[in-house]
């Protein structure tokens, strides 16, 4: 695999356009998650969605290694998928801490990871990749995008 600069540009181009399936899968597991800690989450938009994976391409650094890791799993598939369930999990797992940010956010993001991954699942005909490339995305821009009350308020641990 060869990574150039207009590659980034197209996996970028990709995932933005995975609006209307990443979206939904964002929401549903804002909605479960708020349910299972008793909170409200605000649900993400497409727009919202849109300008985050803006935002995250900005950064050519960090632009590179997630478009790296989208083309993986976009183009990821084991006969018999059960031998490959390893390596779909790492780079799902990794990608969506990497889009996710700096701790606690990577974290939330790794195990948002495995949630969103068990509820997520492809068309027969689609790589085995791609169904953990969306719940990969769906966990690390759910933690980037504003709605959970705990990230928007100051934290009562803060040192003065």
């Amino acid at each position: 695999m060869k990574m150039t600069p207009s590659r980034v540009t197209a996996e970028r181009d990709w995932v933005r356009d995975r609006a209307d399936t990443v979206v939904p899968i964002i929401n549903a597991v804002r909605d479960d998650l708020g349910d299972i800690f008793e909170t409200d989450v605000d649900p993400v938009t497409d727009e919202q969605y849109r300008a985050e994976v803006d935002e995250l391409f900005r950064d050519g650094d960090l632009a590179v290694n997630v478009a790296a890791m989208v083309a993986i799993l976009r183009e990821l598939d084991v006969e018999g998928d059960y031998p490959g369930f390893v390596v779909d999990e790492l780079v799902g797992r990794e990608l969506a801490a990497t889009i996710a940010g700096v701790q606690p956010l990577r974290t939330l993001g790794e195990a948002t990871f495995h949630y969103a991954d068990v509820h997520t699942h492809g068309p027969a005909d689609e790589n085995a990749g791609v169904d953990d490339l969306e719940a990969a995305l769906a966990a690390g821009f759910q933690e980037r995008i504003p709605g959970w009350d705990w990230t928007e308020r100051a934290s009562p641990f803060s040192v003065e």
